[in-house]
């Protein structure tokens, strides 16, 4: 029995709620009378309200976000009609801007807009004493972080072995670019560093090697990002992986010291370069030097074994699909592991929508919001650019095709053009952006490439045979059974990788070039 219940609907079930944790920390006397309760999206939402009402509690609070306002809004709808007198509280981003004329909203009794560590606390107290709020919308004011405890002693056991673990030395974004809810959440704010890394201390003692940091800019702070770099080589032991955010354009030579002595594979960088196009970048209020980027994708790439994750999205004012093709084609030079094309959406708050009118922007209604159509992009060429970013990340980002993803688009003038053909092919033969096994993604990709791109068929097969096989699969796919393909002679690992998979595919395909 809980006086007090915590829920969320999380994207995976791998995921954890950095939020609620953060919320749980801060409830002082009432932490204890607190439970927190973590379920996924496609959860059966009657369980999940059987098992909120076995605690008989109080007050439930929800965070609420774009990808589980839905669920959450019949959650809400179900708890009032079969609970009216349990207090319902509401907070997240999806919440915080916006929100009168939400129906969620509306059918909650409290919602609490911005960062709520320590209002939600002071609501609480207020509800169990007696003495209720008139108002339904409470905005929350920003949180100095030297009051706000840090809640890394509530990730528990099964959160250590199986799923992510979030951790922050900072809030905010020092930039204003117009897509981002993070451009709202000004000025950058520091979590003291010592004890900060005091927490950090005890989830590295607890088993943590896998640590994600939500840092918007983690890069900004020369101090910071070399104490926390710092830290964590002192530390170092195989299994050590570290995910930031970074500024593509700021990076130090005094940081640059510090990642070139870090192995391969331990850190990620996820670099939001977002577009390569100069007059768009000016309409989104987003400034960034392509001169520094360049150079410092350079360093990373030649000097360095991080894993670059990087960032382009698909549908902002001013892009078209040749504009936006041309600055992935120059990102593709950089020669990334990753490149994540992501889909512009209308979050709610962000400024984006002062472009509406000028540029046609058409977005969902439905969450996750994203953009329909543009002035330069019609439907149908957005449909093809979602296709395009889901096949990209079967095929590119995964890791399966180091060799053939390279060969699909040889002696082309542009990769983005000759992948784009692939993908509208692609889909033509499956009709689905999912549920593709990797047999069949190596029958069609020879396909294409030998049969509409008349590659010689021997040299197409030793290509995807040299991929199949890499992580040390030995069964051959029928459609490569006519061949004399023998198996790659490859040197075994030092180690088995206790990398995150995709990464340690990467990281594997990179040791063998260098053997």
């Amino acid at each position: 029995m809980s006086q007090i219940v915590l829920c969320t609907l999380n994207a995976r079930y791998w995921h954890s709620s950095f939020g609620l944790r953060y919320l749980k920390a801060n409830l002082e006397e009432l932490s204890e009378q607190a439970q927190i309760l973590e379920f996924v999206i496609n959860d059966n939402l009657s369980m999940v309200l059987e098992t909120i009402l076995k605690q008989k509690p109080q007050i439930v609070g929800f965070g609420v976000y774009i990808w589980n306002i839905e669920q959450t809004e019949k959650l809400v709808r179900d708890l009032k009609r079969l609970r009216p007198g349990i207090t319902v509280v509401l907070g997240g981003p999806e919440v915080s801007y916006e929100t009168e004329q939400q129906r969620i909203v509306q059918e909650a009794d409290y919602t609490i807009t911005g960062e709520a560590d320590i209002t939600f606390r002071e609501l609480c107290r207020l509800i169990l004493a007696g003495d209720r709020p008139a108002s339904k919308i409470i905005r929350s004011p920003v949180p100095p972080l030297d009051q706000v405890k840090m809640p890394y002693h509530l990730y528990g056991e099964e959160e250590i072995l199986h799923r992510v673990i979030y951790v922050e030395a900072s809030r905010g974004c020092p930039f204003t670019c117009e897509f981002c809810l993070s451009s709202l959440e000004i000025p950058v704010r520091q979590f003291d560093i010592d004890l900060f890394l005091s927490n950090m201390q005890s989830l590295y003692d607890r088993g943590v090697r896998q640590f994600k940091f939500v840092d918007r800019t983690f890069n900004l702070s020369l101090r910071i990002g070399r104490a926390i770099l710092q830290f964590f080589l002192d530390r170092y032991e195989p299994g050590l992986f570290l995910h930031f955010e970074m500024i593509p354009d700021r990076l130090p030579d005094a940081m640059r010291e510090l990642i070139a002595q870090f192995p391969p594979g331990v850190l990620q960088f996820e670099i939001g370069i977002q577009t390569f196009n100069q007059h768009v970048g000016k309409l989104i209020s987003r400034k960034q030097d392509y001169g520094k980027l360049a150079d410092n994708f350079r360093f990373l790439r030649q000097q360095t074994g991080v894993h670059i994750h990087a960032d382009l999205i698909v549908g902002l004012p001013g892009e078209s699909v040749e504009s936006f093709g041309n600055g992935f084609d120059r990102l593709l030079q950089y020669n990334p592991q990753e490149i994540q094309v992501g889909m512009l959406k209308r979050l709610k708050g962000t400024p984006i929508t002062r472009h509406d009118d000028e540029w046609e922007m058409l977005y969902s209604s439905y969450p996750p919001y994203e953009i329909l159509s543009t002035k330069l992009i019609t439907f149908e060429q957005m449909q093809r650019m979602r296709r395009f970013a889901k096949y990209w990340d079967l095929i590119a980002n995964s890791g399966n095709f180091i060799e053939s993803r390279n060969l699909l688009w040889e002696n082309q003038d542009s990769p983005f053009h000759q992948f784009l053909a692939f993908s509208d092919w692609l889909y033509k033969e499956q009709k689905r952006t999912h549920g593709i096994s990797l047999i069949r993604l190596c029958e069609l990709l020879f396909r294409f490439m030998t049969e509409l791109q008349q590659k010689d068929q021997l040299q197409v097969a030793q290509t995807i045979w040299s991929d199949y096989t890499r992580n040390g699969r030995e069964d051959r796919p029928h459609f490569l059974r006519k061949f004399d393909l023998p198996h790659p002679k490859r040197k075994s690992p030092s180690h088995k990788s206790q990398l995150p998979r995709r990464q340690a595919r990467h990281g594997q395909n990179e040791e063998q070039k260098q053997k």
